[in-house]
């Protein structure tokens, strides 16, 4: 199956791009994909990224073919 990935920020930064499509295994999770890509990328300061599945933050979802999977970095805030 086929995901759409999205990076922001430093996260975009570590991986030298701002998105990407990737073949993952079917059944795959959100959790797998956000430990792959960080070994992958070395991203730094993993527990503070957040992930957005079709514009939504879940964390614990199965992906399905064509989702939009965006890495996010921390929000500052005020």
């Amino acid at each position: 199956m086929k995901v759409n990935v999205k990076y922001f920020g430093a996260i975009a930064e570590s991986a030298g791009k701002s998105e990407e499509v990737l073949d993952l295994e079917k059944g795959s999770s959100v959790k797998d994909l956000k430990n792959q890509q960080i070994k992958k990328y070395q991203i730094q300061d993993a527990d503070s990224i957040q992930i957005a599945v079709n514009q939504d933050l879940k964390n614990e979802v199965e992906l399905k073919d064509g989702d939009e999977v965006a890495f996010l970095p921390p929000f500052a805030g005020g």
